[in-house]
């Protein structure tokens, strides 16, 4: 299946060249220089990024990129569209990574995508937000093939008023650590990923509303896990884990197959005369508290303002975001209503030992950390390999323009308690709790902001500078600087 993904996107690369004439590719190639303190990149310099990440100390990177988008120019029943990108980084150590590769078909108003994208899942801000909960841009794009479809369809038969998207996808994660009995081996795992979402209110309404879900799965390795134990054909396994349906046996405890997770989002839109205001809310699920409303507090809230003016007299604000993150809750608390499974632990996963990560990055907020990224004087719970994913988070955001230069401004100032593990009340499964044994992660402060700016030259070339900074008791202090020239044709 892998290798019919590949081919796929190469035949339809190949159909972008013969197409080059009705709507040319855009290639990009960028050069940039990159100096970090410590030996650190800092938060905002490597999360969010899509696996675009400077090498630590000194470093110099190369990027170059193919894009061909659909015909904007005419309306067609069938059209396609490709992309490219791959970054090479030479410094202490070097590497390459391919960023981005994927054909996409359009057929009315469906989609069909094979390869890896750029993919955010859930209602937010998608240029400044601190990071959906279930794939926020912070990893690399699972490969991956999917029906969708991406933009909001109008259902004529209500005059507009209601309108929906959607997608299903099936994707590989390559040999990912799993655990069992205290051994750690290594297994092929498949990835699956749903989205369905609605709007009601007709497209020239001032107001809108939004509401959805999606959900991703990480599955296949039960027989692996269970031997002659696990009593379902590949197929019934399949129908299991897309539905979320538990499975058990006398001899398997009854759980839903595979790393189930997900959020259930709502939001609504305001059109003012010169902004538009997006308002959001993002509800998570991960062992199936959200079901008793018993992690009810925790989520992702947002409010975005668009500038949808075109003056510019020198300065123009273009997008402002508020954010507000909590998974501190996550029915694990003595007062907390009782769940079969416990508290969330979000992202972690007794099955999987690198939890809710690929190639050992997270694929959601970055704001949930691995053991990786945090002091190596904080305590963690071996059994978690997110160990730090309490947090409160107020984060800010800002792109505008001045004196020609654009600019991208984020800072986050956070509070972080570790997980369950390493709390005073402990984990629990059901109605048994374990105490910490591993010491208490007090409450932890940290600071990350970051700033871009970028201005167009002539010749079709782009200049631009990056700055960000992390200062606090979670990550160690650091600083990073980047220097970075484009050239488009």
């Amino acid at each position: 299946m892998m290798k019919t993904t590949w081919l796929v996107f190469l035949l339809l690369c190949s159909l972008t060249i013969v197409n080059a004439q009705q709507n040319k590719p855009i290639y990009k190639v960028e050069s940039m220089a990159c100096l970090t303190s410590k030996g650190i990149v800092p938060f905002w310099l490597r999360s969010n990024q899509y696996g675009s990440i400077p090498i630590d100390n000194i470093s110099m990177s190369l990027i170059g990129s193919m894009h061909k988008d659909y015909d904007s120019t005419k309306t067609h029943l069938i059209d396609w569209k490709a992309a490219f990108e791959g970054r090479i980084n030479v410094g202490n150590k070097s590497n390459f990574t391919l960023i981005e590769g994927f054909g996409k078909i359009r057929i009315s108003i469906f989609e069909m995508k094979a390869g890896r994208s750029k993919d955010i899942m859930g209602l937010c801000d998608s240029i400044l937000s601190s990071g959906s909960f279930d794939v926020s841009g912070n990893a690399l794009g699972i490969p991956m093939v999917e029906i969708s479809i991406p933009e909001f369809y109008n259902l004529p038969l209500f005059d507009n008023l209601f309108a929906f998207k959607g997608s299903y996808a099936h994707g590989w994660l390559g040999e990912t650590p799993m655990m069992h009995d205290g051994i750690i081996y290594h297994r092929v795992t498949y990835y699956h990923q749903k989205s369905l979402y609605g709007r009601f209110g007709k497209p020239d309404w001032k107001l809108k509303l939004y509401g959805g879900f999606n959900h991703q799965v990480f599955w296949r390795n039960e027989k692996d896990y269970y031997g002659d134990l696990f009593t379902l054909s590949h197929f019934e396994t399949y129908l299991y884990m897309i539905a979320g349906k538990p499975y058990g046996t006398i001899n398997i405890p009854t759980s839903k197959i595979g790393n189930h997770l997900g959020s259930i989002d709502l939001g609504f839109e305001y059109t003012f005369r010169n902004a538009r205001l997006f308002v959001y809310r993002q509800s998570f699920y991960d062992c199936g508290a959200l079901y008793y409303l018993a992690n009810i507090r925790d989520g992702l809230n947002g409010l975005s303002l668009v500038n949808t003016t075109n003056t510019n007299n020198g300065f123009k604000w273009e997008r402002i975001l508020i954010e507000f993150l909590y998974t501190k809750n996550q029915a694990g608390e003595f007062w907390s209503p009782y769940t079969p499974s416990g508290d969330e632990n979000y992202y972690n996963n007794y099955q999987y030992a690198e939890g809710w990560s690929f190639q050992g990055v997270g694929i959601g907020t970055p704001f949930i950390c691995s053991r990786t990224s945090i002091m190596k004087e904080l305590p963690t719970d071996p059994n978690d390999y997110f160990i730090n994913n309490r947090v409160i988070v107020i984060h800010f955001g800002f792109e505008g323009s001045i004196h020609n230069w654009d600019f991208i401004l984020k800072t986050s100032y956070s509070l972080n308690y570790g997980t369950f593990g390493t709390s005073e009340v402990g984990h629990t499964l059901g109605k048994d709790r374990t105490l910490p044994m591993n010491g208490i992660f007090d409450e932890t402060k940290q600071l990350s902001s970051y700033l871009e700016a970028n201005k167009n030259l002539k010749g079709n070339l782009q200049f631009g500078f990056i700055v960000a900074f992390d200062v606090g008791s979670l990550y160690y202090d650091s600083f990073g600087f980047q220097l970075g020239i484009s050239k488009s044709f």
